[in-house]
């Protein structure tokens, strides 16, 4: 992009870093996920999405940076830089080791069982606990061949019976659509709009949007150390609600401002509505930004948590870049409304429908959507039936639980056989018949 000589060649380097992205975040959550425990995995995401967020602050301040610079240098130039740390990347990827579990599929158990010891606290090759967690890796590998597990039916939910993958395929797109309409967008991307319209001078605009970048950071460290002790669901609650309000607190400020006379008490509500902004950042990083990107790879069984995962990246590129300027432009102040009224949407959603993951093995995830209800007590209810069923033995229960599914499964493909078969030998016995009648026919013709 920072070498393009016209428009189509930018776009198509656009394109193809866009790619790249994808795959990225398709591929980092759920690596995280299968390599930390359940006790700290929320933290590991944390740290993750600190580094996400540094580089976002690090490219604004580069454009700041060279923000009075020459027309072509001050676009060519951070793009250029951007490659830094790709290069960084390219050179070091091969000293992270890959998951234990892609490791026993493609038939490196030797190399998975090392890397486990490693990551597990340097332990022994012969602890009891690493061979019972590779004797599990062993056994997902063997059920990630399944027919229900291929991306076609995973969205629709064929062949899962009461897995509910399809169900769960919908949600983790749900949880990132309900995300991107919280708000964020409208507040990363376009504050220079916001703290422009609230009456700052373009020299302030500049750094102070630098500045409200930069607050993400620290909300996504506290994130890194509340995550796993409050829970996903509840920390979503926490942010939606405390988003709303101070979506709604900015639009009224907006307003407010816009209607005063005096110079002097329009700045002085336009700061106030800025100060909004800065507040909402805050809330979104520490509360709601690392649980929308955790729960997604958690409601997936390890066998095919990136494939389940994959549909989450969908759920990520919604509109609302494309519609936030229109918004903006013909609603003003009322956008933020908008906006503050998804946020209280948004809560009995996940309230109702999103059971908390948090402290679960990925192992008995599968547990948790059992139920042919949405409802998260009915789901609940479902699986304290199973638990106890089982003498208390969540994998005993996850055990039962794959035998029926599957045992349901193979008497559907009996059938569908068994229904083709005969409608076979129906369509042999009338071909028949219409050969017989159309022999009559031309015989009858002949005469």
């Amino acid at each position: 992009m920072s070498s393009s000589q016209n428009v189509h060649m930018f776009i198509c380097a656009r394109v193809i870093a866009g790619m790249g992205i994808g795959f990225v975040n398709s591929i980092i959550p759920p690596w995280i996920s299968e390599l930390a425990r359940a006790h700290n995995r929320g933290f590991h995401f944390g740290i993750v999405f600190i580094g996400n967020y540094l580089g976002i602050v690090i490219a604004y301040w580069l454009n700041y940076g060279v923000k009075d610079t020459g027309y072509e240098f001050i676009w060519r130039f951070p793009l250029a830089c951007m490659t830094i740390p790709s290069l960084f990347i390219v050179t070091t990827v091969n000293f992270i080791p890959d998951s234990p579990r892609w490791l026993i599929a493609n038939g490196r158990r030797e190399e998975a069982i090392e890397v486990l010891a490693k990551i597990r606290g340097d332990l022994t090759l012969h602890d009891p606990g690493l061979k019972a967690e590779v004797e599990q890796l062993e056994a997902v590998v063997e059920l990630s061949h399944h027919k229900r597990n291929s991306y076609i039916n995973m969205a629709t939910g064929r062949y899962s019976g009461s897995l509910h993958l399809g169900r769960r395929v919908w949600m983790g797109f749900g949880m990132q659509q309900m995300q991107q309409w919280t708000g964020i967008m409208a507040i990363a991307t376009y504050s220079p709009t916001i703290f422009s319209n609230a009456g700052f001078s373009p020299a302030k605009v500049a750094w102070m949007s630098g500045l409200c970048n930069s607050f993400g950071p620290v909300g996504t460290l506290l994130a890194a150390f509340h995550v796993d002790k409050l829970g996903r669901i509840r920390s979503l609650m926490v942010g939606y609600s405390l988003q709303g309000i101070s979506l709604v607190l900015t639009a009224i400020l907006l307003r407010v401002g816009e209607l005063q006379s005096d110079p002097a008490k329009t700045a002085q509500f336009g700061a106030a509505s800025s100060s909004m902004v800065y507040i909402f950042l805050i809330i979104f990083s520490t509360f709601t930004m690392v649980p929308c990107w955790i729960y997604p790879t958690e409601i997936w069984p390890q066998e095919i948590r990136a494939r389940g995962f994959a549909y989450t990246i969908l759920g990520c590129c919604g509109v609302t870049t494309l519609v936030i300027p229109i918004m903006l432009s013909r609603l003003g102040w009322i956008t933020f409304i908008v906006f503050g009224v998804f946020n209280i949407i948004a809560m009995p959603i996940t309230y109702f429908i999103y059971p908390e993951t948090n402290g679960r093995t990925l192992e008995e995830v599968n547990l948790l959507f059992a139920s042919d209800s949405l409802l998260v007590s009915k789901n609940v209810t479902e699986y304290n039936r199973m638990v106890a069923e089982a003498g208390g033995n969540v994998a005993v229960a996850e055990r039962r639980l794959l035998d029926t599914v599957n045992a349901a499964m193979a008497e559907t493909v009996a059938e569908v056989a068994s229904s083709s078969d005969q409608n076979s030998i129906e369509g042999k016995e009338n071909v028949g018949v219409s050969h017989t009648e159309h022999v009559n026919v031309l015989a009858e013709k002949l005469q």
